[in-house]
C-alpha cells in the first residue's frame, strides 16, 4: 500500500445482479430500506424513491422466513416496473431465512456474530482448543449448505461483521477488539474458500470510527498476507442524523477511501434511506478526484504502524502540543463578521494582515508578521518567504504556514532549532491527505518534534 499516493486497492470482481463490485469498477453506493419487509407496497414505493436518489444497490431486512418469502414479491414488482437495481437481504440469527433469501435476492448479508452462534449474553465461556474446533465445525455445518444455495442461484454474499454483535465465543478468546472482528470474519471466509465460493464482499462495522477503520486495515493486512483480495463494504454503524451523522460517516468512510480501501459504501443515517444516497455519493466522488494525481514523493518513517492511533510526540509551545488537547484556530481572514458563538469558542483567531476594530475582547489573535505588533495575546504568522525573520522575533508563540513542497532540509533545520514555533500545515494538492502524511513522515524521519 502506498501511504502517500492514491490508488484503489486491487480486488477480485464480484457480480451482484447487473452490477459488478471491486476490481476496476466504480465504488457502489447503497442504502437500506426502513419499511416492514412484509409491507410489499410500502417497500416497493421506498425502493423506487431510493433508486430515484441514485442508489446502485438496495438492502432489505429479512429477519424471518416470511420476510424472505415476501422479498420475492417485492423483487418481482420492481422488475415488472422496469427496475433492475439489485436487492440484498439482511439476515440475523436465522440460517433458514438466509436459504430462502438466497433464492430471491442478488446478494445476502450474514453476520458471523449471530448466524450460527447464540445471541450474545456476555458470558465468559472458556473453550479448550478441541472445544473451539468443535464450535467451528458446527458453524461449517450451517454455512456450507447456505453457500451451496448461493452457488446454485448465482447469489453473492456479504460477510458483515459488526463490533456490537461479536459472539461470546469470539469475545472470550479475542476480546471486544478489532482483532476479534477480524478473526470472526476470517472463520467464515476460510469456510467459503474451502468450498470454492468467492462471490464475497466483506464489511467490518462499528459506531466508533477509530475502531472501525482499524478493523478494516487489520483485515486488509491479514488478507494480503494470505493472498486473498475480496471487495470491501464500508459503513459506520448508526452514525446518527443531520450534520453529526454526515460528519461521522465522512470521517470513517472517507479515511478508508483515501487509502484506496472500499468498493461499496453505505452511509447510515437516522433519516429516510433516500437521504443517505447523496451523502455517500458526495464522499465517493470527493475521493475519486485523486485518481491519477501528480505523484507525492514521500519517505515512510520506519517506525510507522498504520494500526496505531497514538499521537505523534511533540514539544509543548504554550498550550499547543505536548500533552495538551488540540487547539482550534478560526480563520477570519477576509471575513468582516467577528462575532463568536458562545458554544464554539476558538483558542485563536487568524485575522490576516490587521486586527479589526471589532475584534472580540479577550480572544487571542494571529496576524501576518509584517503587520504584527508585540502585545498581549497577539501572535505573528510567518510564511516560507519571511522564515529568516523568525529567530529574531520574541513573540510567546510564532506560527509558520508551510506546505510539504516547502519543507526543505534547510527549513527542517529551522523547525528543529527554533523555540516557541508552531507549524500551520497547508495543502493545495488534490490528494491533500497523502501530501500532509508525507510532511509528517519527513518530520519523523528528521526527528523533529515541532507541534503542527
Amino acid at each position: 500500500m502506498d501511504y502517500f499516493n492514491y490508488h484503489r486497492r486491487p480486488t477480485i470482481d464480484v457480480h451482484i445482479g447487473n452490477i459488478s463490485m471491486g476490481g476496476n469498477h466504480p465504488v457502489v453506493v447503497q442504502t437500506m430500506t426502513n419499511t416492514n419487509t412484509l409491507d410489499t407496497e410500502g417497500s416497493v414505493a421506498q425502493c423506487e424513491r431510493i433508486i430515484a436518489a441514485g442508489a446502485d444497490l438496495i438492502r432489505l431486512t429479512t429477519q424471518g422466513v416470511r420476510e424472505a418469502e415476501n422479498l420475492r414479491l417485492i423483487h418481482q414488482q420492481l422488475r415488472e416496473k422496469g427496475y433492475s437495481t439489485p436487492l440484498s437481504a439482511d439476515i440475523h440469527f436465522n440460517p433458514r431465512a438466509a436459504h430462502v433469501a438466497a433464492t430471491v435476492a442478488e446478494k445476502v448479508r450474514i453476520n458471523p456474530g449471530n448466524f450460527v452462534d447464540k445471541q450474545k449474553t456476555f458470558a465468559v465461556v472458556e473453550y479448550t482448543d478441541e472445544e473451539y474446533v468443535q464450535e467451528l465445525e458446527k458453524i461449517r455445518s450451517k454455512v456450507v449448505p447456505f453457500l451451496q444455495v448461493c452457488k446454485e442461484h448465482g447469489t453473492a454474499v456479504r460477510i458483515g461483521v459488526n463490533h456490537g454483535s461479536l459472539s461470546d465465543r469470539i469475545m472470550t478468546r479475542f476480546g471486544d477488539t478489532p482483532e476479534g472482528m477480524v478473526e470472526s470474519c476470517m472463520e467464515y471466509l476460510r469456510i467459503a474458500l474451502d468450498e470454492g465460493f468467492t462471490d464475497i464482499v466483506i464489511s467490518m462495522k462499528a459506531s466508533n470510527t477509530l475502531l472501525m477503520t482499524k478493523a478494516v486495515r487489520l483485515l486488509v493486512d491479514r488478507m494480503d498476507k494470505e493472498n486473498i483480495h475480496f471487495p470491501l463494504h464500508l459503513g459506520v454503524t448508526e452514525a446518527g442524523d443531520g450534520e453529526d451523522g454526515r460528519m461521522k460517516s465522512a470521517v470513517g468512510i472517507g479515511a478508508l477511501l483515501s487509502d484506496g480501501l472500499g468498493d461499496t459504501v453505505r452511509v447510515s443515517l437516522s433519516e429516510d434511506p433516500e437521504a443517505e444516497v447523496p451523502v455517500a455519493r458526495k464522499i465517493v466522488d470527493y475521493v475519486a478526484k485523486r485518481e491519477g494525481h501528480k505523484p507525492i514523493l514521500g519517505e515512510l518513517y520506519p517506525g510507522f504502524s498504520p494500526f496505531s492511533t497514538d499521537k505523534r510526540e511533540t514539544r509543548a509551545v504554550r498550550n499547543i502540543g505536548g500533552g495538551f488537547v488540540p487547539v482550534v484556530i478560526s480563520d477570519r481572514n477576509a471575513i468582516a463578521d467577528m462575532s463568536i458563538n458562545p458554544h464554539f469558542i476558538p483558542d485563536y483567531i487568524y485575522v490576516g494582515d490587521n486586527v479589526p476594530g471589532n475584534f472580540p475582547k479577550g480572544m487571542k489573535s494571529i496576524v501576518d508578521f509584517p503587520n504584527w505588533e508585540d502585545r498581549i495575546d497577539n501572535f505573528p504568522m510567518f510564511t516560507a518567504g519571511n522564515i529568516s525573520d523568525i529567530k529574531e522575533c520574541q513573540a510567546a508563540v510564532k506560527f509558520l504556514q508551510l506546505s510539504y513542497p516547502q519543507l526543505t532540509d534547510e527549513v527542517l533545520s529551522v523547525l528543529k532549532n527554533t523555540e516557541k514555533l508552531v507549524v500551520i500545515l497547508q495543502t493545495s494538492h488534490v490528494n491533500g491527505v497523502g501530501e500532509q502524511r508525507a510532511f509528517f513522515h519527513k518530520l519523523l524521519n528528521g526527528h523533529c518534534d515541532i507541534p503542527v
